[in-house]
């Protein structure tokens, strides 16, 4: 499998080339087009009880749309829901901690599983539900925005908003808490951060949909006709 992305950063878009009877595991709602001869099978993957908790923890499709490539091979284009940037990763026997809302595709070699980060509290919309993309093969994910990766050296420590947080190794020591004090919290217009600790590579996103969302919902609102006083 080979995944070429066209148009990035802003309305990025893969095209993944399947060699003849591979296939490709989808998120649905993903599939933009495809060539001719490629079928389709729509079930949930791992299981019931896999299935249900990667939708209900990991904010993903309970169903998982499978694509398998005709003797002459294939083409599939894939798109994420929102605008911005993907990213191709090989993994290699290693374990990748996903954002929940990121994964776009993988290889039959990927593994999906959910993983709990963080708790949602009083004082913050955004949590931290993980998925885990683990084993050998080719991992699709995206992001609000531009993807932004930065490499950590040994014993480094880096903090980012779990609004803006994509992926990152499991190998990479994680703690979720609040960007300071309650009164910072409510009225700094940040949310819940994640410290981490350790080597390998981090991917953040530009933009984060939830600060897109604290925007708009007011904008909306006040443009929203008010019903007439009885």
């Amino acid at each position: 499998m080979r995944i070429r992305i066209e148009y990035r950063p802003s309305y990025s878009m893969g095209i993944a080339m399947l060699d003849p009877d591979e296939e490709i595991r989808v998120e649905a709602g993903s599939m933009v087009a495809m060539s001719q001869g490629v079928t389709l099978e729509t079930k949930a993957a791992g299981g019931l009880l896999a299935s249900l908790k990667r939708s209900i923890l990991g904010g993903e499709s309970f169903f998982v749309n499978t694509y398998r490539a005709p003797r002459s091979g294939a083409e599939i284009f894939l798109a994420p829901a929102l605008p911005g940037d993907l990213a191709v990763l090989e993994l290699h026997g290693e374990s990748l901690l996903v954002q929940s809302g990121a994964y776009v595709a993988s290889s039959q070699g990927i593994e999906i599983d959910t993983k709990f980060g963080g708790a949602r509290t009083f004082f913050a919309s955004e949590g931290l539900f993980l998925l885990k993309c683990s084993g050998t093969g080719t991992l699709l994910l995206s992001s609000y925005g531009a993807i932004h990766e930065r490499t950590l050296s040994p014993g480094e420590s880096f903090t980012v908003d779990t609004g803006h947080l994509v992926a990152f190794p499991e190998n990479i020591g994680f703690a979720v808490r609040a960007v300071g004090g309650i009164k910072s919290t409510l009225f700094s217009g940040e949310g819940l951060v994640v410290d981490l600790s350790g080597s390998g590579r981090v991917l953040m996103q530009t933009r984060s949909s939830d600060a897109f969302l604290t925007w708009l919902v007011p904008q909306v609102q006040r443009r929203m006709p008010r019903e007439p006083k009885r």
